[in-house]
């Protein structure tokens, strides 16, 4: 009897476990979706994919367009701050001109401020004066015109015919400069 109720026993478990595996693979098949509605989520993601890439090209067009606008902004206004200094500067000139009772002294004593005016904005500005008497020839800062007798080295700066400028050590205009011969 004991092997009938064992047996008995075993036929239950094993029909338990049998409906057990029936119900867990019937609720698996519930879990895999049909090939259509896997197409409309892989249309779904496809969708979400291609609206991000649209989004990011166009947040792409307006940076770049939008840089482009600062670009010639700057170009075209550069020079305003400088353009403001410099309307003082021809205001004095302009007064200078404007005295009817001038002597040779006012004339100089107003190109003085007016000269004054100008390096203070050159100041300003970092706009430097290139006057190189006494130095080393140098091709990047300064333009030898001629050559004289001198009893300096050879290619030392002599004299200056026109001075040069650099803004922020930039050469907008190299010094015109004599230099000393090579004795011989």
């Amino acid at each position: 009897m004991e092997q009938n109720e064992n047996a008995s026993k075993i036929e239950t478990q094993a029909s338990t476990d049998t409906e057990q595996a029936i119900e867990s693979t019937e609720r698996e098949v519930e879990v895999i979706p049909s090939p259509e509605e896997m197409l409309k989520e892989a249309e779904r993601k496809s969708q979400e994919h291609y609206d991000a890439w649209m989004y990011a090209k166009a947040e792409g067009e307006n940076i770049r367009r939008r840089a482009a606008e600062d670009v010639s902004k700057a170009q075209k206004f550069a020079v305003e701050r400088f353009s403001n200094e410099m309307l003082a500067v021809m205001d004095s000139l302009q007064a200078g001109l404007a005295v009817e009772t001038a002597s040779v002294e006012s004339f100089k004593s107003g190109m003085e401020l007016t000269l004054k005016q100008l390096s203070s904005v050159f100041d300003k500005f970092n706009i430097t004066e290139i006057n190189p008497v006494g130095e080393k020839l140098d091709p990047h800062k300064h333009q030898a015109i001629g050559m004289v007798d001198s009893d300096q080295p050879a290619n030392t700066v002599v004299s200056v015919m026109q001075k040069g400028y650099a803004l922020n050590d930039r050469v907008l205009r190299p010094a015109m400069v004599m230099v000393a011969k090579a004795k011989e």
